[in-house]
């Protein structure tokens, strides 16, 4: 699924790692959202958007994706 992780993440100078422990997830968790290999939890969604004070469907797009 497409998102803006990665693009909102180095906007806010934050790691992999950092952002992991931000939403209590690990390193690997974000770079594997981040590159779409991975499709977040509703409830990870849900805590990375809030991180970044969007709605979900502003940090995913799910117009875009192609459902799994």
């Amino acid at each position: 699924m497409k998102n803006r992780v990665k693009e909102l993440r180095e906007a806010a100078g934050l790691t992999q790692k950092e952002l992991g422990e931000k939403v209590c997830v690990s390193r690997q968790a974000i770079h594997a959202v981040e590159t779409g290999k991975f499709d977040p939890s509703i409830w990870l969604a849900h805590d990375l958007a809030d991180y970044f004070d969007l709605r979900i469907e502003e940090l995913f797009d799910f117009e875009g994706s192609v459902r799994k």
